[in-house]
């Protein structure tokens, strides 16, 4: 599978409380469980008015049918081609 991050353009989800968050999530879950495997959420970083989230797909159109089922737009899908991090100095 290919790492996908997705930028979703969601006004005032940095203003959502816990409950709300919780909500999201199901509503996310339930998108990626009518995939079959085809999608995997991995995390997502809130932050003002949109989020960047980090899945797991067989391709782009994966990603994209996750955000139709959720409700949730792909407004930017790229596709993460190598990940370093402070041990790959070593």
């Amino acid at each position: 599978m290919k790492r996908y991050l997705i930028e979703r353009n969601i006004p005032g989800v940095d203003r959502m409380n816990g409950e709300q968050l919780k909500a999201a999530s199901a509503t996310s879950n339930a998108a990626l469980a009518k995939l079959g495997g085809k999608v995997q959420w991995v995390e997502s970083y809130v932050v003002q008015d949109k989020t960047f989230c980090v899945y797991l797909a067989e391709d782009e159109s994966a990603v994209q049918d996750h955000a139709r089922l959720s409700g949730f737009p792909a407004n930017k899908v790229t596709e993460v081609r190598t990940v370093i991090e402070p041990m790959t100095a070593i």
